[in-house]
């Protein structure tokens, strides 16, 4: 009997219609969830004035999503290690698309608010399930790449928000944005159809069918049969014991502190950002439109960032690129406090969209990595739910800062500082200690 190692199989493979399928269904979940986060900072100026809401309040709201986002990450990261990684995500799609609309039927404040929290919980679950999945059925050659290309559709969400905020939302009001949310609802029959659960999930529960089928599509030279050995016992016994336990335990306790914290670093920056950019740029002196165009930049500058650091990524490691980008955003937002010059403004704007979800979208499949296969997208939920807390306090702190006798773009100059602590957070990961997919030594055993 045949032993074969569905993962390393999956790590030496090219590139083909499967992983392209699993990477555009990943790609427009993701693209939702950007949307969903960014219209929120797009119509936030129209829904103050609408609601009658001060800067503290609206960025209270802001807050309290992101307490639902928190609880969605730490839910759904263990949830889906247990129950299957595609049962989680159409659950996610589901709960964001519907309360996402419902925000927009909201007559206040209040219900609003709930609507958001609970759509934040799909938020929140959505992101690590969808980066475990798309690193699991990545070839490792160009995994960091093609996970943060697939994470570029957050920054395409964004700015289709910035878009349409900047087209029609004079004229229609805030709303037709969160209405917009629906539109997953609608497609996810043909996800649940088409979209391939987790091979974790098969490997728990033997189901050596549906790895064969899988791995056919993936290496259609390998002739996997449904009874060659799959390595259940190991599989299974690996993953005994409770998960976030194993995120501490072999001398990772160190790197899991530290990427909480490059996370936490990470995402003060991005919702803060996604929050206040349009009200920062109307308090210094920009039109509505003007000032959302910044959103735009800003959503262009991620996904140049996310591509050109992957590309960076493959060739000089995950490390060195993640603590230049960290250094180089913290140069850039205090260089931002002090210029007015319209073209460096944009300039600078989107240089902070390449270190803010750009940096992000590399480290999601940095710490995928680095933990055991069985904990993986527990690895994830974890740090990036410890991480909420970071976006749950941006909104408020510069909500706060506005409302001081600091000039708006003097904002910026907060940012600089969690630039700083992710920098040092990645000099403290512990590589050594990593689970890191070894393709040179698959290739090694290909070739004997």
């Amino acid at each position: 009997m045949r032993k074969v190692n569905a993962s390393e199989v999956v790590a030496a493979s090219r590139f083909n219609k499967f992983h392209l399928a699993v990477f555009l269904w990943c790609v427009y979940a993701i693209a939702f969830d950007g949307f969903d986060i960014a219209m929120y900072g797009v119509g936030l100026p129209v829904m103050m004035t609408d609601f009658g809401l001060t800067s503290v309040e609206a960025g209270s709201i802001g807050s309290y999503v992101l307490v639902g986002m928190m609880a969605g990450a730490f839910i759904c990261g263990p949830l889906a290690d247990t129950i299957g990684r595609k049962k989680v995500l159409a659950i996610c799609m589901f709960l964001f698309s519907v309360f996402t609309f419902l925000s927009g039927l909201a007559p206040n404040a209040a219900v609003f608010t709930i609507m958001r929290v609970m759509a934040g919980i799909g938020m929140g679950g959505l992101m690590p399930t969808v980066i475990a999945l798309m690193s699991e059925y990545s070839p490792k050659k160009n995994r960091a790449l093609i996970v943060a290309t697939m994470y570029c559709g957050y920054s395409v969400g964004g700015i289709l928000a910035a878009l349409i905020g900047m087209s029609i939302m004079q004229d229609f009001g805030w709303r037709v944005l969160y209405w917009i949310g629906i539109i997953p609802l609608f497609t996810l029959p043909f996800f649940l159809k088409k979209f391939p659960e987790s091979l974790s999930y098969y490997m728990l529960r033997g189901r050596g069918d549906k790895l064969a089928d899988i791995l056919n599509r993936i290496d259609p030279d390998g002739n996997y049969k449904e009874n060659d050995d799959y390595e259940f016992a190991i599989a299974k016994e690996n993953a005994k014991g409770f998960p976030v336990k194993k995120l501490f335990v072999d001398h990772r306790a160190l790197s899991t502190f530290a990427f909480c914290l490059a996370v936490f670093s990470c995402l003060i920056m991005i919702y803060g950002l996604n929050t206040w950019l349009p009200k920062i740029m109307q308090e210094s002196g920009y039109a509505l439109s003007s000032s959302l165009s910044f959103s735009l930049v800003l959503g262009v500058g991620q996904i140049g960032g996310s591509l050109l650091g992957g590309y960076f990524v493959d060739r000089i490691g995950h490390r060195k690129v993640l603590v230049s980008m960290y250094v180089l955003s913290a140069c850039c937002f205090i260089a931002l406090s002090f210029t007015s010059n319209l073209l460096l403004l944009y300039v600078l704007i989107a240089i902070g969209g390449a270190c803010t979800v750009g940096t992000q979208n590399l480290s999601n499949p940095y710490i995928y990595e680095f933990y055991p296969k069985e904990v993986r997208a527990t690895g994830v939920g974890f740090t990036v739910g410890i991480g909420r807390i970071g976006a749950i306090a941006a909104p408020m702190v510069i909500g706060f800062l506005l409302t001081t006798s600091l000039a708006p773009q003097g904002a910026f100059i907060a940012f600089a500082v969690p630039s700083l602590l992710g920098a040092i957070a990645f000099v403290l990961v512990r590589e050594k200690y990593g689970r890191f997919d070894q393709l040179d030594m698959l290739e090694d055993q290909k070739v004997g």
